[in-house]
């Protein structure tokens, strides 16, 4: 399994393990983050300002949708390490991975992208509440 991007097995899942923390975290902010959607859609009948709300709600739709992606990718590949494990006990502490640099990538995408929403939503928040 060696190639010239290697890991260690206990490096990768590691770093699955935050992750899953993160994108569990990430979840539980936008359930709290729809509530208040749901406290604002109550308050007001602006047009515009229902508009900026459902401008919202799909943006909370669309991050939890690909966030049930990586979730699956990331529990997808510490299953493959785990099955590997399982067939090679002996060896596993020395044999070098490939390194899940494309996971890497779209957790740190996704990370940017959710930073960038809640910054224009507490904006928002701070200019209707």
């Amino acid at each position: 399994m060696a190639t010239k991007n290697a890991i260690y097995i206990n490096d990768l899942h590691f770093e699955h393990v935050n992750w899953m923390k993160e994108l569990r975290f990430w979840e539980d902010e936008i359930v709290t983050y729809q509530h208040r959607l749901e406290e604002l859609v109550q308050r007001w009948t602006d047009r515009d300002v229902l508009a900026k709300l459902e401008h919202f709600q799909n943006q909370f739709i669309l991050h939890s949708e690909k966030m049930d992606q990586l979730k699956h990718d990331v529990n997808q590949h510490e299953s493959e390490l785990a099955n590997y494990a399982k067939e090679h006990p002996v060896a596993i502490n020395r044999v070098h991975f490939v390194d899940h640099g494309g996971l890497r990538d779209r957790m740190r995408i996704q990370r940017r992208l959710i930073a960038e929403l809640k910054e224009e939503f507490y904006g928002f928040l701070a200019k209707f509440m």
